[in-house]
């Protein structure tokens, strides 16, 4: 059986959430890479 590491969903969102991500030089490179891939999903 696999072990499976339970995180909670608020620390789950603060820590790679759109918002996050937006502060960020970095992270609002990333959003821009997704959606010129189509990704449907950002984040």
């Amino acid at each position: 059986m696999k072990i499976r590491i339970r995180k909670s969903s608020i620390k789950r969102v603060r820590m790679c959430g759109f918002r996050k991500r937006m502060r960020t030089k970095g992270g609002r490179a990333i959003i821009k890479r997704r959606r010129a891939k189509g990704q449907k999903l950002n984040t």
